[in-house]
């Protein structure tokens, strides 16, 4: 979920009920397949490539990731 739906173009990401798979569940909520560990890296390759500039990413994340970079690199 660090990709904005915004870069989707969706409203909000999909809600997925505990006991599912959450790459599955959002998967078979989008109706794409699901069913092999290569229909699931397909699937993140597809929302990954939405992403164009850091605005497509959770803001919260990029917080973290620039203290991980300041750690070791301090």
């Amino acid at each position: 979920q660090c990709v904005t739906p915004r870069a989707l173009g969706i409203e909000a990401w999909p809600e997925i009920p505990r006991g599912i798979e959450w790459k599955v569940g959002v998967s078979r909520a989008f109706g794409w397949p699901s069913e092999t560990p290569a229909d699931i890296g397909e699937n993140w390759q597809r929302i990954l490539g939405r992403v164009r500039t850091y605005r497509d990413i959770d803001p919260a994340l990029l917080g973290r990731v620039e203290e991980l970079i300041d750690f070791v690199t301090a």
